[in-house]
């Protein structure tokens, strides 16, 4: 894997959590849940439900069922909290696969990283 930039090359060398630990980037570790949707490792299309474990403006933190590879983008649609004004609002925003590590044997899921691109929109669900 080839780095697009400085930050991306410390991620690929020491991981992504010793990564953001270095930046001391804020975020929030609540549960959010969202729906997936991208191309799987092999090509294929696939949609999943999840639930976001780490967000900030950055990027997303989630498990996933279906492997996926690194640089891959995938779509995001995540439930914002009704405290916001609406029980129906989502966020959706697109990102680049920059981490993917395996779970424990007995668990297919793995945690996946997404660094965020600079678009998103937020409105209510249709």
């Amino acid at each position: 894997m080839i780095a697009t930039n400085d930050q991306e090359a410390i991620m690929l060398k020491t991981g992504f959590i010793q990564s953001a630990t270095k930046i001391k980037e804020k975020g929030f570790k609540l549960p959010l849940s969202a729906l997936v949707r991208g191309k799987s490792i092999l090509g294929r299309f696939f949609t999943e439900t999840t639930v976001i474990s780490y967000i900030s403006h950055h990027g997303a933190s989630f498990r996933l069922k279906t492997p996926v590879a690194l640089g891959r983008k995938l779509n995001l649609a995540i439930d914002l909290p009704p405290k916001l004004g609406r029980k129906d609002l989502k966020l959706f925003i697109q990102g680049k696969v920059v981490f993917v590590e395996a779970t424990s044997l007995q668990d297919s899921l793995q945690k996946v990283s997404l660094r965020f691109g600079n678009t998103y929109r937020i409105q209510a669900e249709v």
